[in-house]
């Protein structure tokens, strides 16, 4: 039996389970709205709901989030927090840091959360020692898609470095076609940007730049290198692109209109559900200079203080329902990630997931594996706010000096500290 039937087993007994004596409500705030992501949710609450407690699902619709936050700090204002909240990042440590969160420690002893997970995501988890967070997948961001098919009509070569890359670019345009399918929007400019920082830094020092906020770092060279680097990358990205949302961006690289896009591993929901083959009609390789790196993105579900016993079990439930091998398995699949447990059977994930949970891993080894700025790992809102402005503002300037970007990105991150 395959964990999809063994899934589908423990959902079926929501209909012939006698309710528990002490069920709870476990109500959870989230932003998981799109097709894949619904579905994926859907299937967290029947198998919640199989241990005999009743899920309150509270989405609000949203990709980032923003509107769910607004929504979770007035009911926490209010003091009537839900039990789950889909927090990433540093905002648990904020939330941690108002006392509002609860320990899961009991649930992460029983199952050996600590062996399960790389250190660096346990870590994000936690606030002052104690686990508050349990993480739900993890998504790669440093990914370049490209169609086979286009490249081999241009005669360009799928590229490992960023002089390759732009030689590709240079043959995909030659051959009519657009290079770069990107949609111009402040965290998709922020995506490709801090892709580019992940190859030209190293991760050492994209570590110093966007987690330590290091000012010699963020005004260095190799930073100027970076936006001279996102300069010329404008240049292959059509005069349309402003405002396009990213599956738009997708669909020209699966339609063969475009040769490439840098996107998170999200963008695979989109292949997926055009019925493309993973290493056959679409390639992921990890952007060009950034092999061995990982930049990554987490979504997880805090849990937040309850006074009743019963919703508190319901809340422990969830917690432990959330790494099992069969819902990591199903909800990953669904939304283009991978399990974030160490010791998953990815057998049956396609060439893209296998490939990013070996480098995954072998990136959890040392300082390659890094959180994502762009997309709320590695700083503050408030810090990625700062640089979304300085990138946003140099990438859409045609006279913008790599120099004075490099000077400005320091000053606007020093400015929200």
């Amino acid at each position: 039996m395959n964990a999809i039937h063994r899934l589908a087993a423990a959902v079926s007994l929501v209909s012939i389970l006698p309710f528990a004596a002490h069920a709870g409500e476990v109500e959870v705030l989230h932003w998981w709205t799109s097709g894949g992501e619904k579905r994926a949710a859907d299937t967290l609450q029947k198998l919640v709901e199989a241990q005999g407690h009743t899920w309150k699902d509270f989405a609000v619709a949203g990709g980032g989030g923003e509107a769910a936050m607004t929504v979770l700090k007035t009911r926490a204002v209010s003091g009537n927090p839900p039990a789950a909240a889909q927090i990433k990042g540093p905002d648990i440590q904020e939330w941690g840091e108002l006392g509002l969160l609860t320990d899961l420690n009991d649930v992460a002893e029983k199952a050996n959360w600590d062996e399960l997970l790389p250190e660096q995501v346990a870590e994000v988890m936690k606030y002052d020692g104690d686990y508050v967070a349990v993480p739900v997948n993890v998504h790669r961001v440093n990914w370049l898609w490209i169609n086979p098919e286009v490249f081999e009509k241009a005669g360009a070569t799928p590229p490992k470095t960023l002089d390759e890359f732009f030689a590709a670019a240079d043959k995909l345009k030659a051959a009519g076609f657009m290079p770069l399918a990107h949609g111009g929007q402040p965290w998709q400019d922020g995506t490709v940007f801090e892709d580019l920082v992940l190859s030209v830094l190293g991760p050492d020092d994209y570590h110093k730049a966007f987690v330590d906020l290091d000012r010699d770092t963020l005004t260095g060279d190799k930073m100027v290198q970076a936006f001279t680097a996102l300069k010329k990358l404008r240049g292959y990205v059509d005069p349309d692109a402003a405002g396009r949302d990213w599956n738009s961006a997708t669909a020209l690289v699966i339609n063969g209109k475009a040769g490439m896009q840098i996107m998170g591993d999200w963008a695979k929901s989109e292949w997926s559900a055009a019925n493309k083959v993973a290493g056959k009609d679409y390639q992921c390789l990890p952007f060009p200079g950034t092999q061995g790196s990982f930049a990554y993105n987490i979504d997880s579900l805090a849990m937040f203080k309850l006074s009743n016993a019963d919703n508190r079990k319901a809340q422990e439930d969830l917690a432990r329902t959330v790494l099992e091998p069969e819902f990591q398995q199903f909800f990953n699949q669904n939304k283009g990630s991978i399990p974030v447990r160490l010791d998953q059977d990815m057998s049956e994930f396609d060439a893209c997931a296998q490939q990013s949970m070996k480098d995954f891993k072998a990136a959890a080894q040392g300082a390659g594996l890094q959180p994502s700025l762009a997309h709320g790992m590695a700083a503050s809102s408030y810090v990625q706010g700062a640089v979304f402005d300085v990138v946003t503002n140099f990438f859409n300037d045609p006279n913008g000096d790599p120099n004075k970007a490099a000077q400005q990105l320091a000053a606007a991150i020093e400015a929200v500290q």
